[in-house]
């Protein structure tokens, strides 16, 4: 049996992590939770064979047969990553499937995106707040020397942490409704508010059987190295499901995101616009 592919992507500090562990619960998905390389890994094989004299040969002559090798290969790892699923869904976490959606969508048409969205203000304000406590630690894109006013601009620049997977989503805008139909949208505070109709909703659009959620005892999974992301984006699971306390943001820093991002909220947070 072959699993259908789910990727669970978007921005960060947005509940990708509690997601992986609310999904885990159901007796038909596998979903390990921690971040995956996969996604870099496909990119890394496009690139490789993209250079690859001997590859490149064989295009003039043969290219149809040279590209169809070259899909059932990148189709073959895409679903030996997970070979020993056995369950009907296989989940795969990372913020580069938002990126390559197209990709995944050649090796894997009936592949489908869950996209985690939050307040971009809460986001970095969850940053921030993480930065404040391990404060003698730099970021791993050397963010500590900024004040925190230039540390969100950067933060949200197209290259770092939020602005790159922000940027990923802006363009999933220009792409034909047969991929966007693909991705289904989970805003961070209605998953924390309401989690069991959430999670109903999503498995059936997941084509799954109805399953009851427990939000005060949920099991573990396995744990991400939050160290190497210097400690600043953490990845903290509990057994209860409980909402972080909502960040104070400088009005500056906050009147800044929603100027620079006014299309976000016009899209996901209308009455915040």
């Amino acid at each position: 049996m072959t699993a259908h592919f789910v990727g669970v992507t978007g921005l960060p500090r947005a509940g990708s992590t509690l997601l992986c562990q609310l999904l885990a619960q159901h007796p038909e998905i596998r979903c390990e939770g921690n971040s995956s390389p996969l996604s870099n890994a496909l990119v890394s094989i496009r690139k490789m064979v993209s250079a690859d004299p001997s590859f490149l040969s064989q295009l003039d002559g043969g290219f149809d047969n040279s590209y169809t090798h070259l899909k059932s290969a990148m189709q073959g790892f895409l679903r030996g990553w997970h070979h020993n699923a056995e369950k009907r869904v296989v989940v795969d976490k990372s913020r580069g499937w938002l990126h390559n959606v197209e990709m995944l969508l050649t090796l894997a048409p009936e592949a489908k995106l869950v996209v985690c969205l939050r307040e971009l203000g809460q986001i970095y304000g969850s940053i921030e707040a993480q930065h404040q406590k391990t404060i003698l630690l730099d970021f791993p894109d050397q963010l500590a020397d900024y004040d925190r006013f230039g540390r969100a601009d950067m933060l949200f620049s197209k290259e770092y942490a939020v602005g790159a997977p922000l940027a990923a989503l802006q363009a999933v805008m220009d792409l034909p409704n047969t991929v966007r139909e693909r991705l289904y949208f989970l805003r961070f505070e209605d998953l924390m508010v309401n989690p069991t109709a959430c999670m109903s909703h999503l498995y059936a659009w997941l084509d799954l059987a109805p399953f009851a959620l427990d939000p005060e005892n949920l099991p573990i999974g396995l744990p991400e190295s939050d160290s190497h992301y210097r400690m600043k984006f953490m990845h903290k699971q509990s057994t209860v499901l409980a909402g972080p306390k909502r960040h104070a943001i400088a009005p500056r820093i906050q009147a800044q995101i929603e100027a620079a991002c006014a299309w976000y909220y016009k899209l996901y947070y209308p009455q915040a616009a």
